[in-house]
């Protein structure tokens, strides 16, 4: 098999974060529409990340916000985004760079993307199942998890 020199598997990995930051823009200057609303999974430790030192006790491996009803001052620029919520009702200001997203759904529409650790794949559990934190959301009211696109078919195998 030839070598992929082009690393098309990253390529299509920072295509479908642009979608993310797309989703994201649209949210900070029009606002969430009907019933959109995002879950964004990412790696509490993964560098640039900024967030409570108590939350990263309590998730010290990844953490799962609920962008919907309660969010303020969604900034997004091109390699990170910022986002006030609140958590035991004190805001905190997030701040979360794209290549630290583990997931991103909007039940609304049944959409969801997953992305690889690019940093380490040695991690036990491919798929690991988010936790949403407390005040930060409310799971979808029909239970539907939407569709999650896996890109490990578009992975070079080792």
């Amino acid at each position: 098999m030839a070598e992929d020199h082009f690393r098309y598997d990253l390529m299509v990995e920072n295509a479908l974060r642009g979608v993310v930051r797309d989703a994201l823009r649209r949210a900070a200057e029009h606002g969430l529409p009907g019933n959109h609303h995002f879950y964004l999974t990412f790696k509490t430790r993964a560098p640039g990340v900024e967030i409570p030192h108590y939350l990263v006790e309590r998730y010290p491996e990844e953490m799962t916000i609920v962008v919907q009803f309660q969010y303020w001052n969604l900034e997004v620029e091109d390699r990170r985004f910022s986002v006030m919520l609140s958590f035991n009702d004190v805001r905190e200001r997030l701040v979360v760079p794209f290549e630290a997203l583990s997931g991103f759904a909007d039940p609304s529409v049944q959409f969801g993307l997953q992305f690889q650790d690019n940093a380490s794949s040695s991690s036990g559990d491919p798929d690991p199942e988010p936790t949403p934190p407390d005040g930060g959301g409310d799971a979808p009211a029909d239970g539907g998890s939407g569709e999650v696109v896996s890109l490990d078919h578009f992975r070079k195998k080792k």
